[in-house]
């Protein structure tokens, strides 16, 4: 009888590897062509439809041109200099937080966009609670892309990521999701949330209590066939908690918490999807909102599984060694970082990210011997 249990325990724990394995497979084919598609948009404009989510999205996917991001930032200029001010928007502070995704994603410095600093905006508090939930979630987002320091503002409320992370866990509703209004939590904004918090899961208490909430809360509202939403499910809203769940370590296809009756909220994702992208709609016509979200969401999947920073991690892109961020690596660098382990210099959080400062933020000397052997190789 034993001998008969363990067969069976085998041959189940078998065929859950393969229907994994399928999944995968076919996630996998529904990327590789709306990669195809996208590399063949025409290069990104400023805005939220052929914008800065297909920038994003390819520039994470590490499949974008040099000729495509130049192309971008030129456009990026342009756009800023006609309207001639930091603050691209009057209410809308997430048109700021956008493009400093962007432009932190293809290696360009939005601190200095045509003597424009796009992260001046986001320092005022009361200008990005302007937009509700949205944009405390995109500013603290945009924020800890690269680590970027606060910028100091003469507004009323300086805006700082205790506030932002404090104005976010207020707004978490009972239920354990986020809403953008008044309404019952929803997939989107729920994911968004999640995305914001997550770097924060293992240093905050309540953090982690508030995002552990609202993974269970939709674990267990989560239906049969994969979806998540109690209306109609839209492969945005999939898109958001993909990429949240990928931002927080778990693979949206593996962890038996969001996998019912086999189908996970990929698998919902996929109902949209089409030969060369997805629709808005099932059963619908290539729509490049739905395209774009569902490629960055599966490049959120692809980087975990590859090992990579998550997808608005961007810290990957810093340079090694460089601690003073002058773009190049030299006896400076190794020099600043003994200041630092002497107290006599204080570093940023990107400088103490690059100099492997532990969780207190204390650099170790090790650091400092490894920099100058980095500098006598090279």
């Amino acid at each position: 009888m034993k001998k008969l249990i363990c067969i069976f325990i085998a041959f189940s724990l078998l065929l859950c590897s393969f229907s994994s394995f399928a999944a995968k497979k076919k996630t996998d084919e529904a990327y590789d062509a709306t990669s195809k598609q996208l590399l063949s948009c025409p290069v990104p404009q400023v805005g939220s439809i052929g914008g800065e989510w297909l920038a994003i999205g390819l520039a994470r996917a590490e499949i974008m041109s040099e000729e495509t991001a130049e192309g971008y930032y030129k456009n990026v200029v342009a756009y800023v200099d006609e309207k001639g001010s930091a603050k691209l928007d009057r209410n809308k502070s997430t048109e700021n937080s956008r493009i400093v995704l962007a432009l932190t994603a293809i290696g360009k410095n939005p601190e200095d966009v045509g003597g424009y600093n796009l992260l001046q905006p986001l320092a005022d508090f009361n200008f990005v609670k302007k937009q509700g939930i949205n944009g405390p979630v995109w500013a603290l987002i945009a924020f800890d892309s690269l680590l970027y320091e606060i910028p100091e503002t003469t507004a009323k409320e300086q805006t700082t990521r205790e506030k932002l992370i404090d104005y976010i866990l207020e707004k978490q509703l009972k239920t354990g999701g986020w809403a953008i209004g008044e309404q019952g939590a929803d997939p989107d904004m729920t994911g968004m949330a999640i995305q914001a918090l997550a770097p924060y899961y293992e240093k905050n208490e309540a953090v982690k209590q508030a995002v552990d909430s609202a993974l269970d809360f939709f674990s267990s509202i989560q239906r049969d066939d994969g979806g998540l939403s109690e209306a109609t499910d839209s492969p945005e809203s999939c898109a958001q908690m993909i990429t949240a769940l990928s931002t927080m370590g778990i693979d949206p296809e593996d962890d038996a918490r969001f996998i019912k009756n086999g189908n996970s909220i990929v698998d919902c994702l996929l109902r949209f999807s089409l030969e060369n992208g997805f629709a808005h709609n099932i059963n619908g016509e290539y729509n490049q909102m739905s395209t774009e979200q569902a490629f960055y969401s599966m490049t959120a999947i692809n980087r975990l599984r590859s090992g990579k920073s998550s997808l608005y991690d961007m810290c990957d892109l810093l340079r090694e060694y460089d601690v003073n961020l002058d773009g190049k690596v030299d006896i400076t660098d190794a020099t600043l970082a003994q200041k630092a382990i002497a107290e006599l210099e204080t570093l940023s959080l990107r400088q103490l990210k690059i100099a492997k400062a532990d969780s207190s933020g204390k650099v170790n000397v090790t650091f400092v011997t490894d920099t100058q052997r980095y500098i006598a190789a090279y």
